[in-house]
């Protein structure tokens, strides 16, 4: 039987080989945007699960940007809660996301983390950070993960286009940190930043989703 390390190295090789044939390795690979803008990244990180990014996440976002950019450090944005504002500020009125929002703001205010330069050196250099930000609600691995991408960490969220193309090669194995391991591997072996693939994987798979839904029409 092999060991997990070899179990991890051979599903990272299927990966990176299906991923050649695509064209990851050829291809000019386009990375998740950064953001100068904690309401822009805390906004991103926050609806993104579950939703169709280009024409939900993407234009709220856009509009943060364009229409708060005073907005850009956690205090800033603690004003916001005072006020009452949160909702409107993400345009968003489920209150799963808008209070996983105000908790995230408050977490990082508690910590200090005025920045997004801040949050990359938070999640970068203090080995405990990722289980204390998973002590708020509804933060999982894969929102830590995605927000080290958010402020330019190479990492791998592990979400359900990742999990799809994992299994299109044979990869059946569901644990969050082995397929983040088996991208990262994959990703290294490609000679792409892990930033890259993740976003390769992101972009391929949805424009799959989306080509499938045109045709069930």
């Amino acid at each position: 039987m092999q060991s997990p390390a070899v179990q991890m190295l051979v599903a990272a090789r299927r990966v990176a080989d299906y991923a050649k044939e695509l064209g990851a390795d050829s291809h000019r690979l386009e990375s998740r945007p950064t953001y100068d803008h904690m309401g822009a990244l805390l906004a991103d990180s926050v609806l993104q699960a579950g939703l169709n990014y280009r024409s939900v996440v993407q234009p709220r976002v856009a509009a943060i940007l364009a229409n708060y950019p005073e907005y850009k450090y956690t205090s800033h944005l603690c004003g916001i809660i005072e006020s009452g504002k949160s909702s409107a500020f993400l345009n968003w009125t489920h209150d799963e996301k808008v209070s996983r929002f105000e908790a995230l703001i408050l977490f990082l205010r508690s910590k200090e983390i005025e920045s997004s330069y801040d949050l990359k050196d938070y999640l970068e250099h203090k080995g405990n950070s990722a289980s204390e930000l998973q002590s708020v609600r509804g933060v999982g691995p894969k929102t830590v993960d995605y927000l080290s991408c958010l402020v330019g960490l190479d990492s791998i969220a592990v979400d359900r286009h990742v999990r799809k193309f994992a299994k299109r090669v044979g990869v059946m194995e569901d644990d969050y940190n082995f397929l983040k391991a088996v991208f990262c591997y994959a990703a290294d072996l490609l000679l792409v930043s892990r930033r890259e693939f993740d976003a390769w994987i992101w972009q391929r798979e949805a424009s799959l989703n989306t080509r499938q839904m045109a045709f069930s029409f």
